[in-house]
């Protein structure tokens, strides 16, 4: 059922839903937008709404051809709502669920379109704060560019860091989506344009691979593989490919390319990248699932207001929401001891099929029983050579039962 918003859009049918709110196909004066209706109780709150104002200049002022331009902030009531540029076509997340992994000329041409809008934030002094697949637009109307990729758009500018407020986040508080945290973030400081090109580098290693390199399993050993895990090389890139991932991956913010160096690394790699196939990974295996030490789960579970699994909000007709990703999750900041002492090995080493990947919980399980049945077996053949070396000792018989003679052994004669 169509409603207003405000006095200038009506929204007529609902596209998606997701942590933050619902996504309308509406209509303007200008002709079909994607509205944004946000959840009730962030309308309610005057805080919120407050610093929703403030932004407006600067979202309304981002404009580039890679991101999803807002057109219009409605405060209406009980609506509050961002009307955008409709883009017809899918999100990253739809399109990697279909393929499981993108051939590499593809994703980093993708990747670049992204970058070359995170550029455009920066500059501006806008951090997205929640770059992942379901946040990247593909117009399908647009024209094909390298590897057959169709233009990148990035979304949802300024919404995290709206529902981030202190008033309904606390200091010992982080808002996000697991996977695709920066280690700063985790350890509990600002987010700065940094955390866009870690988040950025996180989304083209699961084109490349199927995979995110630090995550699966529980948020909380997510959040402490971030800080302390290394992430292995991916067989079958370029060397610079690889070379430029592990920096945008670096765990000191100041280490990480700038995103407008990043979009230029990018395309002068796609020629070296040319009729490359998408990889051959083997994914990770169920035992992530392993919790690490001194986390409490239920300090990493959603707020109780929330649901506890929501997926993306997409923005284009056709599209469904993601269901397989926590996003915006309320975590607790991990203490210093939660993150220190030794690394719990390499968070997502793609591994051989049937073998746990290096480090994981699985792995140190079969190191165990492969130890406890070498010491076994050892044991066994001590135990053997002892009784063997009593029955030597005490006069065993020989081969034909016969006594073991000796000089002293016969009977002195009288």
């Amino acid at each position: 059922m169509a409603r207003n918003i405000g006095s200038r859009y009506t929204a007529h049918q609902i596209l998606g839903r997701g942590s933050a709110g619902t996504v309308w196909l509406g209509e303007g004066p200008e002709g079909p937008v994607a509205i944004k209706l946000l959840r009730e109780d962030l309308a309610s709150d005057q805080e919120l709404v407050g610093r929703f104002v403030q932004e407006r200049t600067a979202l309304l002022g981002l404009d580039h051809p890679h991101v999803v331009a807002v057109r219009d902030l409605v405060v209406d009531g009980n609506d509050l709502a961002l009307v955008m540029t409709l883009v017809r076509g899918t999100d990253l997340r739809t399109r990697l669920d279909r393929e499981r992994r993108l051939a590499p000329e593809a994703a980093v041409a993708i990747i670049a379109d992204v970058a070359d809008g995170l550029a455009a934030a920066h500059k501006a002094q806008i951090v997205h704060r929640d770059v992942k697949p379901e946040n990247i637009l593909l117009d399908m109307e647009g024209p094909l560019g390298p590897g057959g990729a169709h233009p990148a758009l990035l979304t949802d500018f300024g919404v995290a860091k709206l529902i981030d407020t202190p008033r309904r986040t606390k200091a010992t508080k982080i808002i996000g989506t697991p996977d695709y945290l920066a280690p700063e973030i985790v350890e509990g400081l600002p987010p700065r344009a940094a955390v866009d090109i870690y988040a950025l580098a996180t989304v083209l290693y699961e084109l490349l691979a199927g995979f995110t390199p630090f995550g699966g399993g529980h948020p909380g050993a997510v959040l402490r593989r971030h800080v302390t895990e290394t992430v292995v090389p991916l067989p079958g890139i370029p060397e610079e490919l690889w070379q430029l991932l592990v920096q945008c991956l670096a765990k000191a913010p100041a280490s990480r390319l700038r995103a407008s160096e990043l979009a230029v690394r990018l395309r002068d790699l796609l020629p070296l990248l040319a009729g490359i196939p998408p990889l051959e990974v083997d994914e990770p295996g169920p035992e992530e699932s392993e919790q690490a030490p001194g986390y409490d789960e239920q300090q990493y579970t959603p707020a109780a207001d929330e649901p506890r699994r929501r997926g993306a909000v997409p923005l284009v007709p056709g599209s469904a929401p993601d269901s397989n990703r926590d996003t915006h999750t309320s975590m607790r900041v991990p203490a210093p001891d939660e993150l220190a002492g030794g690394p719990l090995g390499t968070a997502r080493a793609p591994r051989a099929p049937g073998k746990p990947r290096p480090g994981s919980a699985r792995n140190k399980a079969a190191s165990v029983r492969k130890r406890r049945i070498t010491l076994g077996a050892a044991a066994v053949l001590l135990c053997a050579a002892v009784a063997v070396g009593g029955w030597l000792a005490t006069g065993g018989g020989d081969g034909d039962g016969a006594p073991q003679d000796s000089e002293n052994s016969a009977p002195a004669t009288p």
